[in-house]
């Protein structure tokens, strides 16, 4: 499985690609929502978005909505990894298609509960 982080953090998309690593998968890193998008639609191997709220040039929740109104991007999964923890954002990116949302600080095991339950369709 190949994994797609989006942080305009590199010390985050290097802590979350290195967990991403241990776990088993398969990893590539942008640094924004534009960014990410390119990549997708560049290279179709990509089964699962891990994106930060807060970015410049396109933030999370705008690459979500992009990702979910292309048909060739749509169907993958995307899991918001950032420190926002205001219910309405949480809501707002569930709303945009947003499949999963994890809260900064978090642990190797949240990260790996929430992938399983998505491949599990849980």
């Amino acid at each position: 499985m190949k994994i797609l982080v989006v942080d305009d953090s590199k010390t985050m998309r290097v802590i979350v690609s290195r967990i991403m690593k241990e776990l088993g998968y398969e990893v590539g890193e942008a640094s924004n929502g534009r960014e990410a998008i390119d990549i997708l639609k560049s290279d179709s191997s990509y089964s699962l978005v891990m994106a930060d709220w807060n970015m410049p040039e396109m933030n999370g929740y705008d690459m979500v909505l992009n990702i979910k109104s292309d048909d060739n991007l749509k169907k993958i999964p995307i899991i918001m990894l950032t420190t926002e923890n205001e219910i309405s954002n949480v809501q707002k990116a569930i709303n945009a298609g947003a499949s999963d949302f994890i809260t900064k600080p978090f642990k190797k095991e949240t990260i790996q509960e929430k992938i399983t339950k998505l491949i599990n369709g849980v």
